[in-house]
């Protein structure tokens, strides 16, 4: 094998963690993958992995080699990419992460003008609602919302937007309208278990104003799928951002709260592995997410 196609081997080995994972996302048998791990240690002459019954971890010389090799694929394909001269020979394969909401209501529906513009380009899409690990699944960019947490993943902010509370009319009707802040206090709350663990204290601001409500409810859902049907199914309030009611704001299927007062914005990001480039493949997606996102923008 060439050095390269070594290289790419070594790195999709360590991203799955096994030689059979990794013959199955290169399509090919697995002796051919362990024989370029053997060939790549031979003409290295040191261990790259270590094998345990629990799978391969990279030895200290094989994540510093790792990370090099991603850096090195990467200047490889953007150098191809410069050659052919149009961005739209992008080639290979994409692998993008999203929120399920997020995804299916921004980014699946319009995935196509994506996919028209890079016909050579085959892109996976993991739906996942929780911040699952890059390298190891093999994540090229990952559309991620709020606090990264990380300050060591390399990320690039591609939109800001509003929080609010809503709640569907049903429920307003059976339970009154809230004027103020303090009238949530005696609202029926559904919870989202966000990775910040589902906070039932609200802040709120409004001109040089600031208060605190701190919210009761019976109801506290991990998935943001989950807290939409409730709050459609008229079970009580919530604290949502504008992206996961878009349509049914649009529709008047729920009504936004308090318009009056503001809550902390939340930022989406794009967010690529840690120690490592971002692809021409993971900045053609992003720069494609920012465009719908921008369409998107809802007049203020």
């Amino acid at each position: 094998m060439d050095r390269l196609t070594l290289m790419e081997t070594f790195v999709c080995t360590v991203e799955t963690g096994s030689f059979s994972a990794a013959a199955r996302r290169l399509e090919v048998g697995q002796p051919a993958v362990s024989k370029a791990i053997a060939q790549l240690e031979e003409r290295l002459q040191t261990r790259l992995l270590l094998r345990s019954t629990r799978g391969l971890t990279p030895t200290e010389a094989g994540q510093a080699y790792y990370e090099s090799a991603k850096r090195a694929i990467a200047m490889v394909d953007d150098a191809d990419g410069a050659a052919r001269g149009v961005s739209a020979d992008l080639v290979g394969k994409l692998r993008v992460c999203a929120a399920v909401t997020f995804a299916r209501l921004h980014i699946i529906p319009h995935i196509k003008r994506f996919l028209d513009r890079h016909p050579l380009l085959e892109v996976e899409v993991m739906l996942d609602d929780r911040q699952i690990g890059l390298l190891e699944n093999g994540i090229d960019v990952a559309l991620r919302m709020g606090d990264l947490g990380d300050s060591s993943m390399t990320a690039r902010k591609i939109a800001t937007g509003r929080r609010m509370v809503v709640a569907a009319p049903a429920y307003l009707a059976e339970r009154g309208v809230p004027e103020i802040p303090a009238d949530l206090a005696r609202h029926e709350a559904v919870v989202y278990l966000s990775d910040s663990g589902g906070a039932t204290t609200w802040s709120f601001e409004r001109d040089s104003s600031e208060l605190s409500v701190t919210v009761q409810g019976r109801l506290r859902v991990n998935a943001a799928e989950g807290v939409r049907a409730a709050v459609c199914g008229g079970v009580g309030v919530a604290i949502v951002s504008e992206w996961m009611f878009a349509p049914e704001l649009a529709a008047g299927a729920v009504e936004q709260l308090l318009p009056q007062w503001s809550l902390p914005t939340i930022d989406l990001w794009a967010v690529y592995p840690s120690g490592r480039l971002a692809s021409a493949k993971a900045r053609a997606f992003t720069v494609f997410v920012q465009e719908l996102m921008v369409a998107e923008a809802p007049s203020r």
